[in-house]
């Protein structure tokens, strides 16, 4: 109940910060001619690319499915579900992909395979993430002088989590036995949780990931939509800030995008809110972008990347929930007896 609290309170104080109070402090609430010279053209666009790097995600969760998994529309409202939780409550993408599991599960995806996809597309979307980072901080240093102590923080992040990603793929598919062997220490120290069925699910996803490694078409298209996904996503934010006038370089909105996600990791609120704003404010207008720009241009995006999921979600989970499909009981098979 705490968290639930918590959650709500920054949810209800950081919107009116970010749409009210900060605009107004910083003037940008003054700034009528830059709204009244918005493009309706690229404010639609805007929405139309959030709109494709939430169908790439779906997209990706289907390439590491089997082929009789739920439809993509199936997908897209289970993904949309959880990334509406996510925004709402914090602990990064916990919440989300419990709930995510659930709806899997539901849906006739075995506990094994469900497991698998969150596991695999979380890991996936994330190393694509740090290498646009490091690539575009790589290709921005002819260019810039890199000294923001916050790109030196997020590759430092960013490295870390490449090498833990790494330890991780590697782990589970040339180090099962050491794999094992961890799960089961942990294992034996916590209540309700069945040793064998955990390692027997530790070893069926193992099994998996090394099945994706060997099957190439099915690695390539599902780093091609994860790609896709942080891209569209970064191209919706570069289009909100054309809306209002200024045409931000697409290697400078890539580095000041790339370091707010990373950072982003940190769970310190849902979604990164008020994390995300708070970096690609400042570095934008670092960048040459006005102040007022920069601040109406982000919080357009943010309201289209982060706060319209959360009713959408909650209606696709009631679709969900309520509509017709496929229902099939399913567990975990870690914590039974």
């Amino acid at each position: 109940m705490r968290i639930l609290r918590n959650g709500a309170l920054l949810i209800i104080l950081i919107p009116i910060l970010e749409y009210f109070v900060i605009p107004r402090l910083t003037g940008a609430s003054k700034s009528i001619s830059i709204l009244a010279k918005v493009n309706i053209f690229y404010l639609v666009l805007g929405v139309v690319l959030e709109a494709g790097a939430l169908l790439a995600y779906a997209l990706l969760t289907k390439s590491v499915l089997p082929k009789d998994s739920p439809r993509i529309g199936t997908l897209l409202r289970i993904n949309m579900s959880t990334l509406s939780l996510s925004h709402v409550l914090p602990g990064g993408t916990a919440p989300g992909s419990a709930l995510g599991y659930r709806l899997l599960t539901n849906r006739g995806v075995s506990a094994t395979n469900a497991t698998f996809c969150l596991a695999t597309e979380g890991i996936g979307s994330a190393l694509i993430l740090n290498i646009i980072l490091w690539i575009s901080l790589i290709a921005s240093i002819p260019f810039h002088s890199i000294t923001n102590p916050l790109y030196g923080i997020a590759a430092v992040i960013g490295a870390l989590l490449l090498g833990l990603l790494a330890a991780l793929i590697l782990l589970f598919t040339r180090g099962e036995e050491h794999a094992v062997g961890i799960i089961n220490t942990i294992a034996r120290k916590m209540p309700f949780i069945s040793e064998e069925k955990l390692v027997a699910a530790i070893r069926n996803v193992a099994g998996r990931m090394d099945e994706l490694a060997q099957d190439r078409h099915r690695m390539v298209h599902a780093l091609v939509w994860a790609c896709l996904n942080w891209l569209l996503d970064a191209a919706s934010l570069w289009v909100f800030i054309l809306a209002f006038g200024k045409l931000v370089s697409p290697l400078d909105l890539l580095v000041a995008y790339g370091v707010a996600n990373v950072l982003a990791v940190i769970p310190i609120t849902p979604g990164g809110l008020g994390v995300i704003e708070g970096i690609l404010i400042p570095t934008l207008n670092g960048f040459g972008t006005p102040k007022n720009i920069a601040i109406i241009g982000v919080l357009a995006y943010r309201l289209v990347n982060f706060w319209i999921p959360i009713p959408v979600g909650g209606v696709t989970y009631l679709t969900l929930k309520f509509g017709k499909g496929t229902r099939v009981p399913a567990t975990s098979g870690i914590g039974e007896d």
